[in-house]
């Protein structure tokens, strides 16, 4: 695999990691929903996971990523769309699909 892929696999890779960080190990909706700064940090990992994301699907689209086209959406939404973005949707991101990409992007850096 090519370095400047890796280079941003790890990029998503940290994002997902620091997104947990700041959530911590209660992973509290209503804190979230209360701290603002909480939330454009995620949102910030979010663009980053994205716009890493479209990098590596312009450099090797072959790269098998599940939902490689609803993370590279979610990044537009964020950054052009900031005034629409609804927690709710941005927090069942968090539980039930950062998991899966984690381990997913783990595998391919391996």
């Amino acid at each position: 695999m090519d370095n400047e892929i890796k280079k941003y696999l790890f990029d998503i890779q940290e994002s997902i990691d620091s997104i947990q960080k700041y959530l911590g190990d209660k992973h509290d909706f209503n804190v979230y929903l209360a701290d603002k700064m909480m939330r454009r940090a995620v949102e910030r990992e979010f663009e980053i996971i994205g716009e890493a994301m479209s990098r590596i699907e312009k450099l090797d689209s072959t790269i098998e990523i599940a939902s490689k086209r609803q993370i590279i959406s979610m990044r537009n939404r964020v950054i052009h769309g900031y005034d629409k973005i609804d927690n709710e949707i941005v927090w069942g991101i968090i539980v039930r699909h950062l998991p899966a990409l984690k381990t997913e992007i783990g595998n391919l850096l391996g």
